[in-house]
């Protein structure tokens, strides 16, 4: 392939295995903080790892606030860097309750994830739901397993292209037999493994305790695109959505 890809260099993100995952399909990647590469750039990335506060901090310091809103190419932004495209997060500074302001490229909220006795973060594969045929998860089944890492989420909306959800067990069924989607009480391979390996059976108990919600695993408005799991982590599917995204 011969599309150029600029992935933005917020300065809190480790982006070397995003980079990577391209460079395996052949892509051209530039990492770049500069606004005049990435407003010319023919795709842009727009990664993230760490907390929305320390993320936008780095992104008004650099001035890409600007050029990321007026972005026209397709743009994709990964597990944190999904977050900040949409309005604001309740993901606040270090003993502060205040909404982080984000990019606002897409209407939306973050909120901390609401799970009952579930861990967070919400760790593993799980499986991802598409609400509509889109091009970002063409080639790919549907349910299929990415990897998550994520405290916080944005809910099922208007503009979610994809669901995940996040519990125990998804129904009555599911008491005494092992869950096959990825939750807290997977046993989890890690991330470049292919599946979950193992799991805890479901208890009564558990099912009523164990809520679980649905958010947002993937959602788009216009050039702007957003997934909240990993794909350079979820093995061929996340291969194909990277490939999927490029061929936009």
């Amino acid at each position: 392939m011969s599309n150029s890809l600029v992935i933005v260099n917020t300065g809190c993100a480790n982006i070397s295995s995003v980079k990577f995952a391209f460079e395996r399909l052949g892509i051209n990647v530039d990492v770049s903080d500069d606004v005049k590469v990435i407003a010319k750039a023919q795709r842009v990335l727009l990664p993230g790892v760490g907390s929305a506060p320390a993320a936008m901090s780095s992104i008004n310091k650099k001035a890409l606030a600007s050029c990321l809103r007026g972005l026209t190419q397709p743009t994709l932004g990964v597990c944190l860097g999904m977050q900040l495209m949409v309005t604001d997060s309740q993901e606040g500074e270090f003993g502060k309750t205040d909404l982080t302001s984000s990019l606002n490229l897409i209407p939306g909220h973050v909120k901390r994830m609401q799970v009952g006795n579930l861990r967070l973060p919400h760790m593993g594969w799980n499986r991802v739901t598409s609400k509509l045929a889109n091009p970002l998860f063409v080639g790919i089944p549907d349910g299929e397993h990415f990897y998550f890492v994520h405290s916080y989420a944005i809910d099922n909306y208007a503009h979610t292209l994809a669901t995940c959800h996040y519990s125990s067990a998804k129904k009555q069924s599911d008491i005494g037999v092992v869950p096959i989607h990825a939750n807290a009480e997977l046993v989890d391979a890690g991330p470049m493994s292919a599946k979950p390996i193992s799991a805890k059976p479901i208890s009564a108990e558990q099912l009523k305790a164990d809520i679980g919600t649905t958010f947002s695993a993937a959602i788009h408005k216009d050039n702007f695109f957003g997934v909240q799991f990993h794909p350079e982590r979820s093995s061929d599917a996340g291969a194909q959505l990277l490939k999927n995204f490029i061929q936009l």
